[in-house]
């Protein structure tokens, strides 16, 4: 058993993970952004009461660039206090068991190449979008995060006048229609025309991105997750029309596209991020 952790800028979720299902959950608000100690306090304290379990080891999922070798995040998004935090040892100390610590999006994509949609599959992009635009990457069954932990970030990538993240986020609802996500989806759902078309553009800009991916990593699969995903019947049709135009029609014909099912699978990826050596690990100091 190992206890999975997906933290995010507005809450943090834990879990037991056995046999790739979680059979102990909690979430939390998260307090007080602006104070470092508050914030890991409240991390530590939603930790705790599975330290009660015979785990393994805690592997954690940060929206941020990470040093995975020394487990020190940067820059959490909408987190202001956590500009350099050394999360590995700071856990370590605290639990005395192994700590793991990644970009959240790979664990996500993990998640579903270990226990999701994407079981099976050797090559896989997990693309999530929501606030932002990102992505992780398996390469021959392993999470590939290049050297600085920034592999797969697709939506910094220029498009248009802006980035790919401009277009195929909340931003696009938002930012450029005045509108929320959720209120688009809500009123696509109703019928309303404008929302449909709005959700119709959006699935064009991702399709695009989605090209890009295909470009340069040529996956068997592409998993959609993130909150605007919960929307994929009324942008898939948009997305797959953007597609039509791949250079490679045989690479199309054979890609399989997933929309991600399971609500926890960023919290399995992150229990998974246990090394197949555990029992040689040893506690850095």
């Amino acid at each position: 058993m190992n206890i999975g952790v997906d933290l995010g800028g507005t809450k943090i979720k834990a879990g037991i993970e056995l046999n790739g299902s979680v059979i102990k959950q909690d979430t939390i608000l998260l307090k007080q952004k602006d104070s470092l100690t508050s914030t890991l306090q409240q991390l530590i304290d939603l930790i705790k009461p599975f330290m009660a379990y015979s785990v393994n080891s805690i592997g954690i999922g940060v929206p941020s660039v990470v040093d995975i070798e020394k487990g020190i995040v940067y820059n959490v998004t909408n987190i202001p206090s956590w500009q350099e935090v050394a999360l590995r040892d700071i856990l370590q100390d605290e639990f005395n068991i192994p700590v793991f610590v990644n970009n959240d999006v790979n664990c996500f994509t993990l998640g579903e190449h270990r226990f999701g949609v994407a079981k099976g599959f050797s090559s896989v992009v997990g693309v999530t979008t929501g606030t932002g635009l990102g992505s992780g990457i398996i390469i021959e069954d392993e999470l590939y995060t290049g050297i600085n932990c920034g592999a797969g970030e697709i939506g910094l990538l220029p498009y248009l006048d802006k980035n790919f993240e401009y277009y195929a986020s909340n931003n696009f609802f938002e930012a450029i229609h005045g509108i929320t996500a959720l209120e688009a989806n809500i009123a696509a759902a109703a019928g309303d025309k404008k929302s449909i078309m709005l959700w119709k553009e959006f699935g064009a800009h991702l399709g695009t991105a989605l090209k890009a991916v295909m470009y340069v990593y040529d996956p068997e699969a592409i998993v959609l997750g993130g909150s605007l995903a919960k929307a994929y019947p009324f942008f898939k049709d948009g997305m797959y029309a953007a597609l039509s135009d791949f250079s490679f029609p045989e690479s199309l014909k054979r890609l399989k596209i997933f929309q991600s099912t399971d609500d926890n699978i960023a919290l399995l990826g992150a229990a998974a991020l246990i090394p197949q050596g555990l029992k040689n690990y040893v506690l850095k100091d």
